[in-house]
């Protein structure tokens, strides 16, 4: 190589992360001088430069405020691989659709905290690059594609019988929630010590499985158990299974979070495997599901039939089930049907028993309205709105002594009863004002 060649070289590499730090750190602007919010904040861009196993940080300290310290850094070939596929997740939804952006933060969020997964794949990619079948260009591979493409590498083979799998008792920290024809359930409540210690059993240490919650020296199985319980699903008489006698067919599973983890940490469709190979674990996990429908007990906000929990409860045990399963506790009554599904919800006289409401709001979802809602004495603002199919409500909601305000906006069908009329103030648009 000519000497030019190799002096550019080294400038490009003493460079590279001056330019990529300023590029995606530091706001930009456009030509007409408006400036744009920075791509990556620094602690982002430096969790994702270390996550590289080719970078070379020389001892830097990564919270250094002196950029000449910085610039000794040098910059793994991986690291604009990690940035792209941070910058540009992979998501359920589409930009302009309801909730995208919720849904980006979700996945980021994700992301950064399995980077020390992406790096255990990118050190194999690395070593075993030669071996790797199919796809070598690391441009071309998605996080998932990547680790199917190392995780063959350095199994572990199983020493312990079916019997003494069978026949095992739970690790301390945990219980043994179910036991069926054919698969067990291990629930972990613990918040201590011995929670975490099931945690890591059940997850194999992170040798077994790709669960961020089994990391003995992690903490994101205290950010997780605070929210909620962990389930660990398998079957015990399962003969493929690791060197600690647990099958390799597990999987793991948190309502608060919304994630249904296989053993290398990827989203099941639960729905799809409760209603399926899972069906006798249907029912146990309906109370979980039932729990994760409101926000403290207090308030059920739905704005979607199709993403989150609500769209996975409503697939698994129906509509009728949906108000049923809510606490008597709830405050607020919020239901919007954003996704402009063909859904209508028959509310039942059962909504009589949450004696605490003092909001409900029905957008686009309904087409009657029980008698029942007139016996909530603390409900003060009743919006029935866009339910073009709505043509009538109860005469007596008249009568409902601290309701303040009607919002029957966008309902155009509905017939308003006279003692509405009697007693309100109508206000244009639907709205009526009840206070007498």
């Amino acid at each position: 190589m000519k000497f030019t060649s190799i002096l550019k070289s080294i400038i490009a590499e003493q460079s590279r992360f001056e330019v990529l730090y300023n590029a995606l750190t530091k706001p930009s602007a456009d030509k007409e001088g408006n400036k744009a919010k920075p791509k990556l904040t620094k602690q982002e861009f430096m969790a994702l430069v270390q996550a590289d196993p080719t970078t070379r940080m020389n001892n830097i300290d990564p919270d250094s405020k002196d950029p000449k310290e910085l610039e000794k850094i040098k910059v793994g070939k991986y690291v604009q691989w990690l940035i792209k596929n941070y910058l540009t997740p992979t998501t359920e939804r589409q930009p302009g659709d309801n909730g995208y952006e919720k849904e980006v933060k979700q996945v980021k969020d994700l992301f950064m905290e399995d980077l020390y997964k992406v790096t255990d794949d990118l050190k194999k990619f690395d070593r075993f690059k030669n071996k790797i079948k199919g796809e070598k260009d690391i441009n071309k591979l998605t996080p998932r594609q990547l680790f199917d493409a190392v995780k063959d590498f350095d199994l572990t083979l199983a020493t312990t019988t079916k019997t003494e799998r069978k026949t095992a008792t739970v690790h301390p920290g945990s219980k043994l929630l179910y036991d069926g024809d054919e698969w067990r359930v291990v629930e972990i409540k613990d918040k201590g010590a011995l929670g975490k210690e099931a945690a890591c059993f059940y997850g194999g240490n992170q040798q077994e499985t790709r669960w961020c919650t089994s990391g003995p020296g992690l903490n994101w199985f205290d950010r997780y158990i605070k929210d909620g319980p962990l389930y660990v699903v398998y079957k015990p008489g399962d003969t493929n299974v690791h060197a600690s006698g647990l099958p390799k067919e597990r999987y793991q599973f948190h309502f608060p979070s919304n994630q249904f983890m296989d053993i290398h940490d990827h989203q099941i469709d639960l729905v799809q495997y409760l209603n399926g190979p899972m069906s006798e674990l249907k029912d146990l996990f309906k109370p979980e599901f039932a729990k994760g429908l409101t926000v403290g007990g207090e308030k059920l906000i739905i704005d979607s039939f199709s993403h989150g929990a609500i769209g996975k409860f409503i697939a698994l045990y129906g509509l009728d089930d949906l108000i049923g399963n809510l606490p008597d506790t709830l405050q607020e009554f919020q239901i919007q049907n954003r996704d402009k599904s063909d859904i209508t919800i028959n509310i039942p006289q059962e909504i009589g028993r949450f004696k605490n409401l003092h909001m409900i709001l029905l957008d686009n979802c309904i087409e009657s309205v029980p008698d029942a809602i007139c016996s909530l004495p603390k409900l003060r603002f009743l919006a029935l709105i866009n339910n073009p199919k709505l043509k009538t409500i109860p005469e007596c909601i008249a009568d409902i002594p601290n309701l303040y305000f009607l919002n029957l906006k966008g309902s155009n069908n509905v017939n308003v009863p006279e003692s509405i009329k009697a007693k309100g103030t109508d206000m244009g648009g639907g709205m009526w004002d009840l206070q007498e």
